[in-house]
C-alpha cells in the first residue's frame, strides 16, 4: 500500500491582478514554500469580479490554516478520490466493495469527476442523483454509487477539505419512486402527433421575446431525435453529416457549480441519431443563421448563448403555452418521451431504440413498447390451431400487424 503523506502547515502569499478586455478579469494567485522540494508551487484562477476572487483566496487560506495545500484543495474529485479510495473503503466486504467500486467508474467519475473539490456543494450531489434515478438505474445502483460518493466526501471531511459531507443527499428514494412512477407509462407523456408538436412549437415562438424562431427550431428537435435538452445545447455543426441525415450525440451541456459546463454525454457514450425528413429543413435553417465554423452551436438563445430547460422555460413562458394548447401535463424532458414513443411507434426494434435513445438499461426502453393487442389475438389464433391440428400447408403463420401511433 503506497504511504500517504500527512498534511503540512503551510503559509500563504496571495496577489489579484486585474486584466482588462477578459471575460474573467481578475487573476487571483497564491503561493507557498513546499518544504519537502524546496519549490514554490503556485495556483491560479480566473473571476469576474474581485470579491470572487477574493473570496477564493480566503478559503485557500483558511484550507491552508488547517494543513491543506492549494493543490489538494483544488484537486477534482475523480484526482482526490482515487488517491484516498483506500481509506474511504477500508472494513468494506468484497460484496460490497465491488459496487461501491462499479458506481466510482460508471457514474460518479464520469459525472462529478472532473469537479475540483471546492466547488462540491450538496446541490451538486442532489443533482447527479437526480440524473441517476432519470437515467432508469435501479434503485440498488442508486444506493450503492451514493455509497462511495458519501465515503469519498467523509474522507475529505476527516482531512480538513470540506466541512460538511455534501453527498449526504437525503430524501432520494422518495424522488425514486416519484420518478419511477412516472417512467411506469412513458407513453402517456408523449405528444400525440407531428400537428400537436408544431402548434406548440408556433406558440412557444409566438410566447417568447422578439417572436425567437430558435425556440421552435430547438422543440422540434428535441422531439424528432429523442434527445436530451443538453444534448441539443451541446450539437456542434461538425456533429452533424447533412449528406447521411445522422447526428453523432457527443456532447451535452449542463449545469455546473459556477454556471454551464460543456462535457461528455451520458457515461461518454456517444451514439448516432437519425434526422427524419420533417427535421431537416429546421437543421438547413439552423446552419445558416450560424456561423461556418465546426465548432459552432447548431441551437442557441436569441444572444447566442447555451440553453438550458430552465432557459426554455422562462424565455418561452412555457407554463403558460402549455396550459394554453390543453397540454397541462407537458414539461421539456416530456419531448424526449415524445421522441422515444414515436420511434418505438414506428416499429423500430427495441435493441435500436435503446442505442438511440442513449438508456443505460434495456427495461428503460421496453416502457415504451406498445402492447398492440391484435397481434397477441392473432398469437392465440395460431396457439389454437397448433393444439386443434389445424395447420395451415405451410405451417403455423403468424401475420405481423404495425403498432397504431
Amino acid at each position: 500500500m503506497a504511504r500517504l503523506a500527512a498534511p503540512i502547515g503551510i503559509k500563504l502569499s496571495t496577489d489579484i491582478e486585474y486584466r482588462a478586455n477578459r471575460a474573467s478579469p481578475y487573476r487571483a494567485r497564491v503561493r507557498w514554500s513546499d518544504p519537502t522540494t524546496k519549490t514554490r508551487p503556485s495556483k491560479s484562477e480566473s473571476f469576474g469580479t474581485e470579491d470572487e476572487a477574493k473570496e477564493w483566496i480566503a478559503s485557500l487560506c483558511r484550507l491552508a490554516d488547517r494543513g491543506v495545500t492549494p493543490q489538494t484543495a483544488t484537486l477534482p474529485i475523480k484526482a482526490y478520490g482515487e488517491s484516498v479510495m483506500s481509506l474511504a473503503l477500508r472494513g468494506l466486504e468484497k460484496k460490497t466493495l465491488d459496487p461501491y467500486l462499479a458506481g466510482w467508474r460508471k457514474r460518479v467519475v464520469p459525472d462529478l469527476g472532473h469537479l475540483p473539490l471546492s466547488m462540491w456543494t450538496p446541490g451538486v450531489s442532489d443533482r447527479a442523483v437526480h440524473g441517476w434515478i432519470a437515467d432508469g438505474y435501479g434503485l440498488s445502483t442508486v444506493k450503492n454509487t451514493i455509497g462511495i460518493l458519501v465515503r469519498i466526501a467523509e474522507q475529505a471531511v476527516r482531512d480538513g477539505i470540506l466541512d460538511t459531507n455534501p453527498a449526504r443527499v437525503t430524501g432520494w428514494q422518495a424522488e425514486y419512486s416519484q420518478a419511477q412512477d412516472e417512467l411506469d407509462d412513458p407513453r402517456s407523456l408523449a405528444l400525440s402527433d407531428w400537428a400537436t408538436l408544431e402548434r406548440l412549437s408556433a406558440a412557444l415562438v409566438e410566447r417568447s421575446a422578439d417572436k425567437y424562431g430558435g425556440w421552435g427550431d430547438l422543440v422540434k428537435f428535441m422531439a424528432s431525435t429523442a434527445a436530451r435538452i443538453g444534448e441539443v445545447s451541446g450539437v456542434r455543426r461538425c456533429d452533424i453529416n447533412r449528406k447521411t441525415w445522422m447526428w453523432r450525440v457527443c456532447r451535452q451541456t449542463t449545469p455546473g457549480p459556477g454556471g454551464l459546463i460543456d462535457k461528455g454525454t451520458k457515461g461518454n457514450r456517444a451514439r448516432w441519431v437519425p434526422l427524419i425528413e420533417e427535421i431537416r429543413p429546421v437543421v438547413d435553417r439552423r446552419f445558416e443563421l450560424t456561423p461556418d465554423d465546426p465548432m459552432a452551436r447548431l441551437f442557441t438563445g436569441p444572444r447566442g448563448g447555451r440553453v438550458t430547460t430552465a432557459v426554455l422555460r422562462d424565455a418561452t413562458h412555457w407554463d403558460e403555452v402549455v396550459v394554453a394548447c390543453g397540454l397541462e401535463h407537458l414539461v421539456r424532458h416530456d419531448l424526449r418521451h415524445t421522441g422515444i414513443t414515436w420511434m418505438a411507434d414506428a416499429g423500430i426494434p427495441v435493441h435500436i431504440l435503446r442505442l438511440i435513445a442513449g438508456h443505460a438499461n434495456l427495461a428503460t426502453t421496453q416502457r415504451y413498447i406498445h402492447t398492440d393487442l391484435r397481434l397477441i389475438e392473432e398469437a392465440g389464433e395460431l396457439l389454437n390451431g397448433y393444439v386443434t391440428g389445424v395447420w395451415s400447408p405451410t405451417g403455423p403463420q403468424l401475420k405481423i400487424v404495425r403498432a397504431s401511433a
